[in-house]
């Protein structure tokens, strides 16, 4: 690591691999590429511990099968795996935007390596890397992003706002709330409300059942004894200082309001994109999060994307699995491989919503692709891949039985297939 001697503003540092993020993503690449002698292994966290969106869910689900662990439990440890590995890992940084050192103007920026300007405890600092992966991570909607009318009183949270206030915080939230979803994040946060000593006043979604395995429906429903109210929209907040009140209205037309003095709004992931928008990488208009190929390549050399910040949202062992993936494509990077092109559009038809990874080329074959469905078909699924009029590839996905907001998974058999000079591939259900 060096400085840089007369060059504006503060000095450049140099790394050879800067992950952006300390969620599952982040610290699994940082893990292994430490491991794996990628020499120094830096990884920037805005937040003031690493870990990510698990340090805040009580609950269990992590880890393993054979070693279940809460959300806590499971970022100690895939924090302390980076640590002892040798990354060196920086909380309370927020890195800004991309930039380029004094030393290179013009043609060369193209070629350059990627930089980025962040603020930490210690001021404005620029660091260079001969590779970046972003591991930024999704969020959740917020009230005004869904559009939900009425005044601006306090009370009103998403999941992570809920769960940093309660189990980080210990704050108390009040006494009554709606918590508008039916998936498991919803139930999720229906615990996190009881944990708190409020009372869970109903779970409300537009849709016409709940999105979540039955038997954690069932057992939630059984344990809160919580009314669960389908085919109904959150229509206007009701109160002035703090939240009074939602109106509702039902399918048949018919509005009620619900008393309670804390609303929670859950699910309806997106990516949290700026840095990857701000740094121009090619977005993929279906995951509204960067596009990669195979092994994880954006659409600018020497920048790598892992985790939530390409699907929003998956578990968050999947987002770790991918994290060690990118860092195998890193290490290849590292060694001398050639940047691949930009590959072949991959993409879905309706109702599908989207498909991850979402370029194809040659040498970057994945492990598996990952969709999901708007709408649950009435039978059997069957995925068709095609190129050009061509079908590649003909496939039952799994699971079995497909419903919204829960992904289906894809094979790669098809991949050697695909003409690289032709078309974009599309993904369609039958």
């Amino acid at each position: 690591m060096t400085a840089e001697a007369g060059a504006p503003g503060p000095p450049v540092r140099r790394v050879d691999v800067l992950v952006v993020g300390a969620g599952p993503a982040g610290l699994a690449t940082a893990a292994r590429l430490a491991a794996s002698g990628a020499g120094r292994v830096e990884v920037l966290e805005r937040e003031q511990a690493a870990g990510g969106v698990p340090r805040h869910c009580a609950h269990g689900g992590f880890g393993t099968r054979a070693h279940p662990l809460t959300g806590p439990a499971y970022a100690r440890l895939l924090t302390r795996a980076a640590a002892r590995a040798g990354a060196v890992i920086r909380t309370g940084v927020t890195v800004l935007d991309w930039g380029t050192p004094a030393s290179v103007a013009g043609a060369e920026c193209a070629a350059a390596r990627p930089v980025l300007t962040a603020v930490g405890p210690g001021g404005p600092e620029t660091v260079e890397a001969r590779a970046v992966v972003v591991a930024t991570g999704a969020r959740e909607r917020p009230r005004a992003a869904r559009l939900v009318p009425g005044t601006r009183p306090a009370g009103v949270y998403t999941t992570g706002e809920l769960q940093q206030s309660v189990h980080l915080f210990g704050q108390r939230i009040g006494t009554r709330a709606v918590v508008v979803g039916a998936e498991g994040v919803s139930y999720a946060a229906a615990d996190t409300v009881r944990a708190a000593g409020a009372e869970v006043v109903a779970l409300v979604t537009e849709l016409p059942r709940a999105h979540v395995p039955a038997f954690q429906a069932q057992s939630a429903r059984l344990r809160h004894r919580v009314p669960l109210l389908t085919d109904t929209t959150v229509t206007e907040l009701l109160g002035h200082g703090r939240l009074s009140g939602v109106r509702v209205r039902h399918r048949d037309g018919r509005t009620t309001v619900l008393a309670c003095d804390t609303v929670v709004f859950t699910a309806d992931f997106v990516p949290e994109h700026e840095l990857a928008r701000r740094g121009a990488l090619a977005l993929d208009p279906g995951t509204r999060g960067p596009a990669v190929d195979g092994t994880l390549h954006t659409s600018r050399p020497g920048v790598f994307a892992a985790g939530n910040v390409l699907h929003a949202v998956e578990p968050a062992g999947t987002a770790a699995r991918e994290g060690a993936r990118a860092a195998r494509a890193v290490l290849d990077l590292l060694a001398g491989s050639a940047w691949p092109g930009p590959g072949v559009p991959l993409t879905v038809e309706a109702p599908l919503r989207w498909i991850a990874p979402n370029r194809v080329t040659p040498a970057a074959r994945p492990e598996r692709y990952v969709l999901r469905d708007d709408a649950p078909p009435r039978g059997p699924v069957v995925l068709h891949v095609h190129q050009d009029g061509r079908l590649l590839h003909r496939e039952r996905p799994w699971p079995r039985a497909v419903l919204p907001h829960r992904p289906l998974t894809l094979t790669a058999r098809w991949h050697g297939r695909v003409d690289p000079e032709g078309g974009e591939v599309r993904v369609s259900r039958g």
